[in-house]
């Protein structure tokens, strides 16, 4: 029997990463390929127990590199197509929107052409609920997938344009196409830019942690192993052409965040340091998961076992973070918050 063959691009990033260790482990009969750049937040020692495993490919190459990207479909002939690859923070796109519009669209465009080209099976894009927006505070209101894009950022506005190419080549082109919209994302081997990452490490290290504005904005936390098995899922049922939004009902604050896992790891909230807001901060994300679960999805972590777990995976691995706390990436967090 022929062996299926499925290329995860951004495979070294955090969700990404996660999802082709679960997909290697699960599947031994499909060949797993991780594409994926290794820039600044691209870590492939998080590999490390399945390199060795016979099913499990590396590719390194720039999503945007065209003439690279059609050489490894015309040599590989993909079956299925997972698309992480992104530059994500949206800090770093107010900073710097040009790199956004490089990778996030213009990179996903020439993967679709490729994927075209050598007649994919699926190609599942995998997005954010952040373009569609901000809502209000009031707990009723959710993002479905009916929701009206409405991004309010450079990297929301990229993301955005990417799901639309993506629709786009289905509808004219007619290629087998799912896309998925995740609420905020948290779990082992997530980069310590963001929110809870960066927490854990700084209460760790007695440091202060800025808390953006007043700290009321709120998010839908979702582990990212729910988010890799409802990936798993949708590849394999989702209905063609479909959106299927990921998320977990878990909503909190940002203030509300930092004061858990300071609680949890026996510190003083006196190491919360409220810092200037960002730029178009959005109020609030909560995504309804509701045509995800008629799927059959049914996530194993809440908040509250999710976040001991991670600050539990911090403790263990303090090898790994330690490591990428240092040299550039401690120039760019004082240049961002304005903290030491």
């Amino acid at each position: 029997m022929t062996r299926r063959k499925l290329l995860i691009t951004g495979g070294a990033g955090f969700i990404g990463g996660n999802f082709v260790r679960y997909m290697v482990d699960k599947y031994p009969d499909y060949d797993i390929y991780n594409l994926d750049l290794l820039t600044y937040a691209g870590d492939l020692s998080k590999h490390q127990n399945i390199e060795k495993k016979t099913n499990y490919h590396f590719i390194q190459c720039d999503i945007a590199n065209r003439e690279g990207i059609f050489n490894r479909f015309k040599n590989e002939k993909f079956d299925f197509i997972v698309h992480f690859a992104a530059e994500s923070h949206v800090d770093r796109s107010i900073t710097d929107p040009e790199i956004f519009i490089k990778t996030n669209v213009m990179g996903t465009q020439i993967l679709l052409d490729a994927a075209k080209e050598y007649n994919v099976s699926k190609f599942l894009h995998v997005s954010t609920d952040e373009v569609y927006g901000e809502l209000d505070f009031n707990p009723s209101t959710f993002f479905t997938e009916e929701t009206p894009l409405q991004p309010n950022s450079p990297y929301s506005a990229s993301k955005a344009s990417s799901d639309l190419l993506v629709r786009a080549y289905h509808e004219t082109y007619g290629l087998p196409v799912n896309i998925t919209r995740c609420s905020n994302n948290y779990g082992p081997y997530h980069f310590p830019e963001k929110l809870i990452p960066l927490t854990i490490s700084r209460v760790l290290n007695d440091q202060t942690v800025p808390v953006y504005g007043n700290g009321a904005n709120i998010r839908d936390w979702l582990h990212v192993f729910d988010h890799c098995t409802a990936l798993d899922l949708v590849l394999h049922e989702g209905k063609d052409g479909e959106v299927y939004n990921v998320g977990g009902h878990n909503e909190r604050t940002n203030l509300e965040v930092v004061k858990t896992i300071i609680k949890a790891l026996d510190k003083s909230n006196d190491l919360i340091e409220f810092v200037e807001d960002r730029l178009g901060h959005d109020k609030r994300y909560a995504i309804d998961p509701t045509k995800l679960e008629a799927l059959g999805w049914d996530p194993t972590y809440n908040f509250d076992t999710g976040i001991e777990q991670t600050i539990e995976w911090y403790l263990s691995n303090k090898e790994w973070w330690e490591s990428i706390i240092s040299g550039e990436y401690r120039e760019y967090f004082k240049k961002q918050y304005s903290v030491k």
